[in-house]
This record gives C-alpha cells, sequence and structure tokens, in this order.
C-alpha cells in the first residue's frame, strides 16, 4: 500500500486556499473563452444544449466530489513523483526532418508527433509547464518536452481529441496556428479555437464517426467515453473523441492503422471502433490518471489493455503517463501494471523514452525505463543530491 503524504493544519489550509485560487482562475477561463458555441441538434451525441456519452454518466454528488478534491489536494501518495527527472531525448528540427515517414515521437503526457507522407502531425499538443487555467498553480511537468515549441518543423496539422487542460493548452495552440496548416478536432472544440483567434479556414470539426482525407491520410473521430469544459459554467459544451489514423498503402509502404484514445471510460465502443477501423498496428491508449473514485472517466490498466484486445490492435503504446501528476496511483503504477498484463496476454507493448522515435510500422519493445528513473532518484538521495 502506498504511504500517503503527511498531513498538517497550517498545509491543509494552505492547500484549501489554493484550490479556491484555481477555481477562481477556472472561472476567469471560462469567462474569457466560454464563447456562445454553435448548435448541433443533429448530432445524436447533442441534447439540451450539451453533449452526452451513449450511457449517460452517473451523478457523483456533492459529497463525493468534494471527497475526491480533498483526497487530491491532501491524499497524495508519496511516490506519486518521480524520484528523478525522467530520462528525455532532446530532439532537433533537422533530426525530426531527416526522419523518415511513420516515425512517432512521445513528447509528453498525450503528446505525439508523428510523421506521415512528409508531413509532421501532432496530437494534444501541451507544452505548458503546467496543466492549469494559470501557470503560477496546479498540476507540474515532470520533465521539459523533448523539443522546444519554437523549434517544431511547422505542422500539416493538430489533432485534438478534447478541450481539458492537459490535452489543450491555449498558448500551445496560439504558437502552432502560426505554422500548422489544418487543426482536426471534435465538434465545439474548433468554435473555441476559432474564438481564440485561429484562423476559422484552418479549423475543421467533426461528430463521431465523420472524418476526412488529407494527402491520402484518412482521419475519422471515433466514440469515446468522457466529458469536456474548461470552467465551471461550461461543462460538456463541447464534445470528446479518440481518433483513427488511416494511412493507406503506397511507395511500396503496407497500409497503416493507429488509434489514438484521447480520454475515456472503459466502454462497448471499442468494439465497434475495432469493428469497423481495425486491426490496428498500433494503438496509443489512455494508461494513467485514473482511480476507481472516477471509474467512467478514466480506464484502469486491465481496462486499457481490453480495449486495445477491442480494437483489434497488435502494438500497444501507453500514454497519458509520466509528465504531470494527476491522479493518486504511484509515478511507476500505470508502467508496471500495463508491463504485466501484457505479458501475461501476450500483447507487444512499446514504452518510448520521451523523444524516443518509435518506427509505427515496425514497432520493438524497449526497456522498462521508468525504473531507472527512480532507481537514479534513489541513488541520488543517498549520495547526498536533491531528488526532484
Amino acid at each position: 500500500m502506498n504511504a500517503r503524504r503527511p498531513r498538517f493544519p497550517r498545509l491543509r489550509r494552505l492547500v484549501l486556499l489554493s484550490g479556491v485560487l484555481i477555481v477562481s482562475a477556472c472561472l476567469l477561463s471560462a469567462a474569457k473563452t466560454n464563447l456562445p458555441l454553435a448548435a448541433y441538434e443533429a448530432s445524436p451525441q447533442f441534447a439540451e444544449g450539451v453533449f452526452r456519452n451513449p450511457v449517460p454518466k452517473p451523478a457523483d454528488g456533492l459529497f463525493k466530489t468534494l471527497g475526491i478534491v480533498w483526497n487530491v489536494l491532501l491524499n497524495k501518495p508519496a511516490d506519486a513523483t518521480p524520484k528523478a527527472a525522467p530520462p528525455v531525448l532532446a530532439l532537433t528540427r533537422a533530426g525530426l526532418e531527416a526522419a523518415p515517414d511513420r516515425s512517432l515521437f512521445r513528447l509528453g503526457h498525450s503528446t505525439m508527433l508523428i510523421k506521415l507522407r512528409g508531413g509532421f502531425w501532432i496530437t494534444d499538443p501541451v507544452f505548458a509547464e503546467r496543466a492549469s487555467p494559470v501557470q503560477w498553480m496546479g498540476p507540474k511537468r515532470f520533465h521539459a518536452p523533448p523539443i522546444a515549441l519554437e523549434d517544431l518543423p511547422p505542422l500539416r496539422g493538430v489533432i485534438l481529441s478534447h478541450d481539458h487542460y492537459d490535452h489543450l493548452d491555449r498558448d500551445t495552440v496560439m504558437q502552432l496556428a502560426k505554422t500548422a496548416d489544418v487543426f482536426l478536432t471534435p465538434l465545439g472544440v474548433g468554435d473555441r479555437l476559432v474564438a481564440w483567434g485561429v484562423a476559422p479556414e484552418k479549423v475543421r470539426q467533426f461528430d463521431w464517426w465523420q472524418g476526412t482525407s488529407i494527402d491520402g491520410v484518412q482521419f475519422t473521430a471515433t466514440p469515446a467515453q468522457h466529458f469536456s469544459g474548461r470552467g465551471l459554467f461550461d461543462g460538456n459544451r463541447t464534445l470528446w473523441a479518440s481518433w483513427t489514423i488511416i494511412d493507406a498503402a503506397h511507395d511500396n509502404a503496407a497500409e497503416l492503422r493507429v488509434f489514438f484514445s484521447g480520454d475515456t471510460g472503459y466502454f462497448d465502443g471499442f468494439k465497434e471502433i475495432g469493428r469497423r477501423f481495425g486491426p490496428f498496428d498500433v494503438t496509443l491508449m489512455e494508461t494513467g490518471a485514473y482511480d476507481p473514485q472516477w471509474p467512467y472517466v478514466h480506464m484502469q490498466p486491465e481496462q486499457t489493455v481490453q480495449a486495445h484486445q477491442d480494437l483489434r490492435g497488435r502494438w500497444l503504446l501507453p500514454v497519458h503517463n509520466g509528465t504531470f501528476d494527476l491522479a493518486l496511483h504511484g509515478w511507476t503504477e500505470p508502467f508496471e501494471r500495463v508491463s504485466a498484463l501484457s505479458a501475461q496476454r501476450g500483447i507487444a507493448l512499446a514504452t518510448p523514452r520521451m523523444g524516443e522515435r518509435l518506427d509505427l510500422s515496425a514497432p520493438r519493445a524497449a526497456t522498462p525505463w521508468w525504473r531507472e528513473t527512480q532507481d537514479a532518484g534513489v541513488a541520488q538521495a543517498y549520495d547526498g543530491g536533491t531528488s526532484r
């Protein structure tokens, strides 16, 4: 059992004050960004002014919600943060441009840079120091991105799954909007980008099962079980989605099928996605920030592995972990649990370091680098260094 961090009355007061400040920041953020969104009455997911999951989320109630907030703020396990900075392989623009097609580079959390047909696509880009409405408070990065935002090569496009702060960072988006050709988003998220100042002609937004083909690559927004919102008064005003990416066979290269889960709980939709679009060569699956207190919106590792099998995936790449402290589990737990489960079920698992290249056409297993990080932290502390 994970040890809990010690509690002190003064610390409680400071944390509660911090919570009030964060809520205030959310209110200000909502006031700045919660502009009227377009009506989507034609969407099966839209009813009474909000988007919904096929199976309604059970109401948590005020006391359960407050209990969750209390635990997240005050009852973090002692090992929720890494003992040393995670290893990051530095990237350069020249190196990226020289990389072969169908290369994937994990930049952190759910941010992946993928090269297809000579163009670069990025998923849920967050380069901010904190996944928060303000940069002076909130979940802080454990590692720097492998490449600075301004050093990225021009992007063919940006793929967004939903509008939560750890998946959609306004400053990052506005920087990328200067060079990215197109933004692919679920319904409503595109309206938010336009309200921020992204050129409308660059934005394409889709309902579930809708998509587009660009440069011979098919992108389709597919279902997910989650929620949305960036403030207290804009809950579920935008849609959330997973994405299928299909690069057709060309130049002696076989067809490539990739699935990106975004954020989601486990649901029957994975089987339908697998039936329509599988089998997938690689699935980029949420594995992190889970807890039994919120099973509806994030998957336990057992569910991640089952979803991968429902999708008829070949290689599993667990994402949504390693970068931000967003839950009550230990930092290494998502990696360890999904590794053990994959081994038990004979599933090929890819766990690249941040910045490490993965060949989507021929993935390979990686060493358990997260253990090396913890071991290095222990050695550093033993030698009198400062562990992170």
